[in-house]
């Protein structure tokens, strides 16, 4: 073909090249999201670092990709890298002189790979950065040496997740050269000592050892320290040194979910401001103190170091100071434990406490007046405990001025303070569930002259907006019980036979959940609650829907474990555009008449909770997902099936079958013997 012939066809080919040059010259390109500076090159199944990117850039990502080794010349178009993230990678090593122009780089994220395989040749590249302030090393199963290798000469580090590794020991040799760490994450590993690990960090500020195994904090000495979140380890005591008079930074100490037996010894002076011991088995002693049953029982316990074999910490376990110094406390988290009794002037040494979490103790007694609890108080949650009185006067009651949130359920209340409620001016939630405590009648609450009463009376308080009367063995609520209120919040469930028509009624403007569960309503009329978005009317034994939920804008219904055979088309087209949530477990339905989940179905802003356990019962009484309503057979017709009339039509038709039969018996017998010979009397041939 002559050479002029060739050009047509160039001519053509030529867009299609200038659009194919540059995929394939930069096939990794594309891949790859440029925002200002910055490169977002996740999930992109790549296999080394992309080479057409802009030389300027600062942050590169390259997480969930599959680089096995970053190599020598891998980030050499890049120099004014400062950011650079691998996570989630098979990243076994990175070659030694993977760094050498990216003296910029601070922050260094190698989460989730395999470098203990490659660790040797990875800390001679980390070695090279002079300005790295940040590295994660997180789950790379990496043990106590290999960590050490890796930190080798990182003097500049600020911060350190060595998170989901296999540490166990640390020592003070672990991170000697690290004097600029501010924060280190030490979670999730199997790390079970830590003697002097961290004496030559005194810039260490936030400390994370949660989800190890350790068994005793007994030499806290870290005064620098604001944060210390020591949870779910196996420790049984923290001690601080005795002998240390500085002042501590210490604002939050986290020892949740571990084996503690006594309250920390904290530190005699310092901020500490937060401190969790949920989950614990912590209690006071102080009535062991002079205690002649025990003569023989000591009164100081001696820690040992594990490395050096001496004695290095005494505490005095019944000494006034044990508890160190609380009175910056304002959060106190002790849920979970077996308190039984505050010791004398305990609460007194937290004037700023706010919150107290007793959930699940042992207490049996509250003495208000006594304890002096804060005026800055505003979170009291008692609950679940065994408390079956709570003194108070007046006085003490008004010091609690700013109380905003109190929780008294799951005890054996049977009495409170007269007037508790009414002395709280800031009180917005009350939780008094499953006590025996009734509510007052206006004239108990006016004439009552005792110090505590039988019941509970809310009138007129203004701020209060929730109420919990859960399992209370309430029978009828007085008219004017909430009188005055502006409750959003309203549980009453739990309470067989409970009357409560007129009593809610004063409620109809700001009333938004109800809570009327295992209540054996049947037909309350909720037409006057205007504002009602949430509506528990659960365990009832409910055949129908109350028709006055039609005019409610509900956002939430539970309908649970009732004995609805079905919802009316007409009621479940007028609720589906409204329902955002809606509980029907438990019931009966009808396999066919279920139209109502299918009008619920297609609804997609409806939520139906444990859809998949709703179940139907066929005509036979067979159980059925309703989901699969596909599956059943119902042929219907004017409403009802026709299975009803075949079931009613078949005996019939046997009936008159048998009496023919007779009718042949008796009049035509010859008949009968003849067509017996000729099929059963025939003869056999052999």
């Amino acid at each position: 073909m002559p050479v002029h012939g060739l050009t047509p066809i160039l001519l053509c080919l030529l867009p299609m090249w200038r659009i194919l040059t540059p995929v394939s010259s930069h096939p990794q390109h594309s891949q790859c999201q440029l925002i200002q500076r910055t490169a977002l090159c996740n999930n992109g199944k790549l296999s080394s670092v992309p080479a057409g990117l802009p030389d300027n850039l600062e942050e590169l990502q390259l997480n969930y990709n599959h680089i096995q080794t970053l190599q020598d010349n891998s980030l050499l178009r890049y120099p004014s890298l400062n950011t650079l993230s691998l996570a989630c990678n098979s990243l076994e090593k990175l070659e030694s002189n993977t760094f050498q122009h990216s003296k910029l780089l601070v922050s260094l994220n190698l989460a989730n790979n395999n470098l203990h395989i490659g660790c040797q040749e990875t800390s001679h590249a980390l070695k090279t950065l002079p300005r790295l302030r940040a590295l994660d090393l997180s789950e790379n199963v990496l043990e106590d040496e290999m960590v050490a290798t890796l930190l080798q000469n990182l003097t500049s580090l600020e911060y350190l997740n060595l998170s989901g590794n296999l540490l166990q020991r640390l020592d003070e040799t672990s991170f000697r050269n690290l004097h600029q760490l501010k924060e280190l994450d030490l979670q999730r590993n199997i790390m079970y000592e830590i003697d002097g690990a961290f004496d030559g960090n005194p810039k260490l500020q936030r400390l994370n050892l949660a989800f190890n195994y350790l068994l005793c904090l007994t030499d806290f000495h870290m005064t620098q320290m604001v944060v210390l979140n020591a949870s779910h380890n196996f420790i049984e005591w923290f001690v601080t040194r005795p002998d240390l008079n500085d002042t501590f930074q210490l604002e939050t100490l986290d020892l949740s979910n571990n084996k503690m037996l006594f309250f920390p010894f904290l530190p005699n002076h310092s901020h500490l401001r937060n401190l969790y011991l949920s989950h614990n088995s912590v209690s006071f002693y102080e009535h062991l103190a002079d205690n002649s049953t025990f003569l023989n029982s000591t009164s100081t316990v001696e820690f040992y170091n594990m490395k050096k074999y001496m004695g290095n910490v005494t505490a005095q376990l019944w000494n006034e100071s044990l508890y160190g110094d609380i009175s910056s406390l304002e959060i106190l988290d002790l849920r979970g434990n077996q308190v039984r009794y505050f010791p004398e002037g305990f609460i007194q040494k937290m004037p700023a406490l706010s919150r107290l979490q007793m959930h699940t103790n042992c207490l049996e007694t509250l003495n208000l007046a006594s304890e002096q609890f804060s005026g800055s108080l505003y979170e009291l949650d008692l609950s679940n405990n065994r408390l079956n009185q709570i003194v108070a006067d007046r006085s003490t009651l008004t010091a609690l001025g700013n109380l905003t949130y109190l929780n008294l359920s799951l005890n054996n209340l049977e009495r409170l303070p007269s007037g508790l409620f009414s002395s709280l001016p800031s009180l917005r939630s009350v939780d008094l569930s499953y006590n025996n405590v009734d509510i007052c009648r206006a004239e108990e609450a006016e004439t009552s002259t005792d110090t505590s009463s039988a019941c509970a009376d809310w009138k007129d308080i203004a701020s209060l907006m929730q109420l919990y009367l859960k399992g209370c063995n309430l029978t009828i609520i007085p008219s004017s019980a909430f009188t005055g209120l502006s409750l959003t919040h309203l549980e009453l469930s739990d309470n067989p036979g409970l009357i409560v028509q007129e009593s809610i009624q004063s409620l109809s403007r700001t009333l938004q959940h109800l809570g009327l569960g295992n209540t054996q309503i049947q037909d309350l009329d909720f037409s006057h609650l205007h504002s009602l978005e949430s509506l528990n009317i659960s365990r009832n034994s409910l055949g129908y829907l109350p028709p006055s939920l039609l005019n409610l804008d509900l956002k939430v219904l539970d309908l649970r474990d009732n004995r609805l055979s079905t919802i009316p088309s007409s009621q479940a087209n007028a609720l589906a555009p409204k329902l955002h949530t809606v509980f029907l477990t438990g019931n009966p339905f009808n396999c066919c008449q279920t139209e109502w989940f299918r009008t619920f179905e297609t609804t997609k802003t409806i939520n139906m909770v444990g859809r998949s356990d709703i179940e139907c019962e066929d005509v036979i009484q067979m159980t059925h997902r309703v989901e699969r309503y596909q599956t059943f057979f119902c042929l219907e017709k004017d409403g009802e099936s026709i299975i009803w009339y075949l079931l009613l039509f078949v005996p019939i038709c046997l009936f008159f079958v048998g009496i023919l039969i007779i009718v042949l018996l008796t009049f035509k017998p010859k008949m009968l013997q003849k067509s017996i010979k000729k099929n059963c009397l025939k003869p056999t041939s052999y």
